[in-house]
């Protein structure tokens, strides 16, 4: 029988301040073409995944200090709790850009916990406090849904957690969900805080939920369900970890998702990756989706209230799901 738990975790410490390989086993971790046959490699349904991607943002705005947050929090631990081994939800305080203590949760669910050979998977729940690319400048200080920035990629491991639940790759797998990574300074302010944003995956980096925790590689989702989305090679992604990069873009390919995952850069992105990389020192990459032709970089209705579920399409959540999937069970 597997053991189930769930332990919350709170640590008194100092407010954080706003703040290649090539094929085959040994360069890669890939499998070989030979025994990649013989790799059974569950099918994403999207559809579930879309639900899960429509019950946050049902929720409401999952902004820190809010009902509806505290209300996410409690879902998502209870929805993990049947498919993992271990549920661990990192609590702290942190101090956001503007002075607001935010009460935080990150939460990390765990597969094969006694397997050393980890790869850890990521992203953000919670959703931003500021419509502050909204056309309308009266939406400038209203909350967003978040339905593609940051719900599209809890869905997608949601669904990834659920089917883990009923077949195991032979590696240890951790997914961590993480809290405040839109609560970054409002556009409206003057310079860049550049450090105001990832403020739950900078606590984490520092304050692992284990001491000694390290994984292989790490793969975060952020903004990965809108309709036509392409995911270009992010600039940190490629600076910190360029072999998973390509590990990751060339299952896409051979799998049948070349078009969502172009053969083409894209611009860097200070995200959760950034501070595991920098702080934790575990290669991470971010499948993450960029444009051209905006002031931002990204889909239309980034920090927009049109954030919602008119944004997500489940042939979006379906090629970084199955490709995500494909992965982590093409590894040994």
């Amino acid at each position: 029988m597997i053991k189930r738990a769930i332990l919350v975790c709170f640590v008194a410490l100092p407010l954080l301040l706003a703040c290649s390989g090539g094929e085959g086993r040994s360069n890669s971790g890939l499998v070989s073409d030979q025994d990649r046959k013989q790799v059974d490699v569950p099918v994403f349904n999207k559809d579930s995944a879309f639900a899960f991607v429509k019950k946050q943002v049902d929720f409401g705005p999952r902004v820190p200090n809010t009902e509806a947050h505290r209300l996410t929090a409690q879902w998502l631990s209870e929805t993990l709790i049947p498919f993992s081994d271990t549920v661990m939800v990192q609590q702290a305080r942190v101090r956001a850009f503007d002075g607001t203590i935010l009460n935080i949760s990150n939460i990390i669910a765990s597969f094969n916990p006694a397997n050393r050979s980890r790869v850890l998977l990521c992203a953000h729940w919670d959703s931003r406090p500021f419509a502050d690319f909204d056309p309308d400048p009266a939406n400038h200080y209203k909350p967003i849904l978040g339905a593609n920035d940051g719900a599209s990629g809890v869905g997608v491991l949601l669904e990834i957690a659920r089917l883990l639940s009923e077949q195991r790759p032979a590696i240890g797998i951790d997914i961590i969900l993480f809290d405040a990574e839109d609560y970054g300074q409002h556009e409206a302010f003057s310079g860049y805080a550049e450090d105001s944003w990832g403020l739950g995956s900078q606590y984490w980096s520092k304050n692992p939920h284990l001491p000694d925790y390290n994984a292989r590689y790490g793969i975060l989702l952020d903004m990965v369900g809108a309709s036509g989305a392409q995911f270009r090679r992010e600039g940190f992604s490629m600076m910190y970890a360029p072999n998973i990069v390509r590990k990751v873009w060339g299952v896409a390919k051979r799998i049948g998702y070349g078009a969502y995952f172009v053969d083409r850069d894209g611009g860097f992105v200070t995200d959760d990756h950034y501070y595991i990389n920098t702080i934790r020192n575990i290669p991470t990459i971010n499948i993450i989706h960029q444009e051209d032709g905006s002031r931002h970089g990204f889909f239309p209705q980034w920090h927009t209230i049109e954030d919602n579920m008119d944004v997500i399409d489940a042939n979006t959540l379906k090629a970084v799901g199955q490709t995500v999937l494909t992965v982590i069970f093409e590894e040994n």
